[in-house]
Formats: structure tokens, sequence, C-alpha cells
């Protein structure tokens, strides 16, 4: 019987080391799983990142997906937005893309998604794919009569759908970090034929990732950052490895959070009326923003799953993420990093502020950021402890994802990574000695917590 570890089961995907929590065997199963979920006949799309073990475990998912009579069509080596692309342009059942997005290089996976690029996350469809697994098999079925490959019509489709919803109104200079990820080889020739002039660092796909980290961080992403203010550019983007994080730079070479270069999306895209989701590791910057332009504010979980969730039942027009995930409407709800960098050059094609000027214009706040290293499976026990302790002690908390505590000069937010063994506690405030003092505070409720479940 299929042995599987229950910590490759994330929030909205599967995850883990290659070779040592997944490997090919695994991927059969998970390929036969899915098909059996989706149903004899569906047409699914699958596609592929640049990492080392992503061919190999796309072999294998399709052996297992082949024996359960799906139409399969094969994109190759592409970002995970063309994924979600071609299951709603082309009305694609479902697809399946084998990566681990912004993990470090030794990890894989997969993202499952069903009809309308659905996320198959573990409520909505993946506890279901995983007890499939565990049933075993493969029973043989009719087979398929064959994969196609659509990826020049898919990609050239993407290209003009891309193109067809952006207007930059002037030339603009801008520097892109694929980070020898899945928009090597892409996004430039797309920026450029959107009317930009595109300095491209890092532009080959290597799954080794030679350069930098899968994950751009801004300590990552110097040489980005350097080129843009040494060649007075008028922004840098990097991309995560599966392209579905933009993390902006602008045109002093400072390094934008999320949370700050959603704020700019919204005080420019957001009509009055219209909502904006945003989670709740946000600064209150984005509150400000949407406020600010008489939007509505809705605030979600972290995670692709639940901000499309709240997207589409809410009708929102955009939604934000600290990680630099940013979902539009007008692109089936997609957090598409590439179509974040050409709307970003859109917004200012279209004025005569610089990017840092926008930036520099917004509220300002104190914030801080620290990973919690702890094991997968006590980072949910400790979670639930300092939430019960916290309302305990009559603490304004808000429970959506994690705990985060409300205090009039600012908040803290303790809340276990939804894709790795850590735990983020992020802090912000009005002043300097505000957000020293709010951290020391969530420390010292993470590591009451964390003592607490040790003795358990």
């Amino acid at each position: 019987m299929l042995q599987v570890n229950d910590a490759l089961f994330k929030a909205y995907d599967i995850r883990g080391v290659y070779g040592r929590d997944l490997d090919d065997e695994t991927a059969e199963a998970v390929g036969y799983a899915f098909g059996r979920y989706i149903g004899r006949g569906k047409k699914v799309v699958v596609g592929l990142d640049v990492r080392l073990s992503s061919e190999s475990l796309m072999r294998s998912m399709l052996n297992g997906m082949s024996r359960t009579g799906l139409k399969i069509f094969n994109v190759g080596m592409v970002p995970t937005p063309v994924i979600y692309f071609v299951i709603r342009h082309f009305g694609m059942d479902g697809g399946a893309m084998v990566t681990a997005s912004h993990n470090p290089k030794e990890w894989n996976g997969f993202k499952l998604f069903g009809s309308g690029g659905r996320v198959i996350g573990l409520d909505s469809g993946l506890r279901e794919i995983k007890d499939l697994m565990l049933r075993g098999g493969p029973e043989r079925g009719d087979g398929i009569e064959g994969m196609e490959d659509i990826r020049e019509k898919a990609i050239s489709a993407y290209e003009a759908f891309l193109l067809g919803k952006t207007h930059v109104g002037k030339t603009l200079k801008i520097c892109i970090d694929p980070g020898n990820g899945c928009y090597s080889g892409m996004a430039k020739g797309i920026l450029k034929k959107a009317g930009m002039e595109v300095i491209a660092i890092n532009d080959m796909p290597d799954g080794s990732f030679p350069a930098r980290a899968p994950e751009p961080k801004e300590e990552s992403i110097g040489k980005l950052m350097n080129t843009v203010a040494e060649k007075r550019l008028d922004f840098g983007v990097a991309f995560d490895s599966d392209g579905d994080r933009a993390i902006f730079v602008d045109d002093k070479g400072r390094f934008l959070r999320g949370d700050v270069a959603y704020s700019v999306f919204i005080s420019a895209l957001l009509r009055k009326g219209e909502k904006a989701v945003y989670e709740v590791s946000c600064s209150r910057m984005v509150e400000d923003a949407i406020s600010k332009r008489g939007g509505v504010p809705m605030l979600s979980r972290t995670g692709r799953a639940f901000i499309l969730e709240m997207m589409v039942k809410e009708s929102a027009r955009i939604g934000g993420e600290i990680s630099g995930h940013t979902y539009f409407s007008e692109v089936y709800n997609a957090d598409d990093a590439l179509y974040a960098a050409m709307k970003m050059a859109e917004i200012l094609s279209s004025g005569d502020r610089k990017l840092s000027e926008i930036v520099d214009s917004l509220p300002k706040y104190y914030t801080s950021a620290i990973e919690l290293d702890i094991e997968d499976e006590r980072k949910y026990l400790v979670s639930g402890i300092i939430r019960k302790m916290l309302l305990r002690e009559g603490k304004k908390v808000i429970t959506v994802d994690g705990s985060r505590v409300e205090a009039e000069d600012g908040w803290f937010l303790i809340r276990p990574s939804n894709t790795s063994p850590k735990m983020r506690l992020i802090a912000e405030s009005g002043s300097a000695e505000g957000l020293r003092r709010i951290v020391a505070q969530g420390m010292e409720v993470f590591e009451k917590a964390k003592k607490d479940a040790e003795r358990r």
C-alpha cells in the first residue's frame, strides 16, 4: 500500500522535498487520483516548472493520469499563470502544474485546479484526492487516445490576451529578474511588445537557480535593485520561480514589499464602491488606500485559494498579499506576475509621477516580519494555544488566519505558514519604538505557547 506523507498536503497544494517527502511513485498516485477526481473524458491541461526533478515527476504524473480516461493537453514548461489562462480560455475541466512555487530548489510538488481555475485545496477537493491515493490502484481503464501538445497555441493566445488587456501610453525603461524561473525567455518579449525598453537579468531557465533562490526577497535581488538605480530606470520587477509573485523595485532602486505595491495598484485602479481583498498580514496602509478610494475592504485568510474564493464570492475588483501575489478580476482573478508588471507600467505611463513619488505619498508604518522555525506537525498546535491564550487574556483578536492582535498604535500577527515548516510573526506600528514593543510582545506570546506545546 502506498505510504503518503501527511505533511505533503498543504492548505492549497501538494509540496515537499523531492527524494525525501515525495518521489515518482507519489507523482503517479497523484496523477491517478486527480484523474479519478476530475472524471473520465474530461479535459485537463498539464505543465511543469524549471526544477531539476520536474520532468521526472511530470512523466510519472502522466502515467497515472493516462489510466483514468482524461483528455490531456500538454503546455510543457510554463509559468503557473499560463495554466490558469488555458483552463479558462480553452474551456478545460481542470489542470495540474508540477511546481513547488517559491520554495527552495530541493522542493517540488503539484498545484491542482478544477473547472474555471478553481484551486483544489484541503477544503475544496484535496482531501478527496488524498483518500483516492490511499485506496491504491490503478485499475486499468480505456486509457486515452493520446496527449495533445498545445504549447505554441497556448502561449500565443496568452500573449495576445495580456497585450489586449493593457495599454502602456509611453515608453518606459525597466529591468526584470525572472530568477532563472519559468518567465525566463518569455516575459522580456511580451513586455517589449507592450512598448517597453527591457533589460533582463537571470533570464535563462535553470532549475539549479544559480543566481538567487526561487523566492525573490530584498536580500536576494540586490542586482536588480542596483541595476534600476544605476541606469535610472522607471522600475524593476522580480518574479518567483513559477511566475505568480511579482516583487517591485521603484526608480530609486528601493525594494517594495508586496502590500506596498498592492497599495499602489489600489490607489490607481480601485473605483468607489468596488471591493478589494487583502490578507491578514497586510499593512494598515492597504486599508487606508482602499478607504481613500471609497472602496470596500475585504479581509481574507492568506493564500490563493482563500483570496480567489473571496474575490469570486464578493465580485471584488482586486486582491493582494504581502508576499507579492496580486489578483486582477479582468484576468480571471489570477495572480499573474507578468500582468502585474504590465499593469504597473500602464499606471506609470498614464501620469507624470514616478513610482517612488507614489510610494512616498502613501501612509507610513513601521513593519517587521520574522520567520519562526517550527515542525510542521507542531505549528498548528502552537497556533491554537496562542489563540486560546490571547482570548483568555481579553485581547482584541482577529482569528481569520492565525491570531492578529489589534492595539491603538499597531498590531501583531502570529500565523502558521501554509507551505513550509514555519510560523510567521508580523508586527506593525506608527513608530519605531512602538514596533519594538509590539514585536517583543509577539515573541513572548510565541515562546510561551511553544513551551506549553512541548509539555504536552
